[in-house]
């Protein structure tokens, strides 16, 4: 317990004290979405960039922003959470992928050709997300890591294989290593998941 909260007070100052993630952070209440987290891969590329001395938007694609509203499944809602974040981080150096996670069963299967059940929160959403370190989320008061912080603090790839497949992994995890050579990247054989022997 004291080791996992030591963790999770190192990940929160490593987002406060990026040149993005942190700025985002001390706006988050204005943000006013529901179920908000900052996820994606943005939080571990940062500390990578920090592990390999490297700049602090090096190979950052963009800022994950997730949020829950079963109330409002339109892409219009949706449209116009990403428009108001797109507003309120204009001043920041990163595109923007706002995403409301109660709508994502809806386009999923056009888009990945699988269907999905609807997720129940935006922390359910993230035990989906294609690596252990892609699936860490935070927000101004809280840190969620369904897969622990022991990967994302190595610094090391692991895929989850809860919805992608082998080759998925082997695409994403190429870029990152062509970003970051030094990075530890396991093998799909090391995957979480009820995938992973596929």
């Amino acid at each position: 317990m004291i080791r996992r909260a030591a963790q999770e007070h190192t990940v929160r100052r490593i987002a406060l004290d990026h040149v993005v993630a942190g700025p985002m952070l001390r706006r988050w209440p204005l943000l006013g979405l529901p179920d908000a987290w900052l996820s994606g891969s943005m939080l571990a590329q940062a500390w990578w960039n920090r592990c390999f001395d490297l700049p602090p938007l090096h190979g950052m694609d963009d800022a994950d922003i997730i949020y829950f509203d079963p109330e409002d499944l339109s892409e219009a809602g949706e449209a116009r959470a990403a428009a108001h974040a797109a507003e309120l981080f204009a001043d920041l150096p990163i595109r923007l992928d706002v995403k409301n996670q109660a709508r994502v069963h809806l386009w999923y299967p056009d888009r990945f050709g699988i269907p999905i059940s609807p997720y129940l929160s935006a922390r359910a959403a993230t035990e989906t997300f294609p690596t252990t370190v892609s699936a860490v989320a935070i927000s101004d008061a809280h840190l969620s890591a369904p897969f622990g912080l022991d990967d994302f603090l190595a610094p090391c790839v692991r895929g989850n294989a809860t919805l992608i497949d082998r080759a998925f992994y082997q695409r994403k995890s190429q870029r990152w290593a062509a970003l970051w050579p030094d990075l530890t990247i396991l093998p799909w054989e090391d995957a979480v998941g009820p995938l992973a022997d596929k």
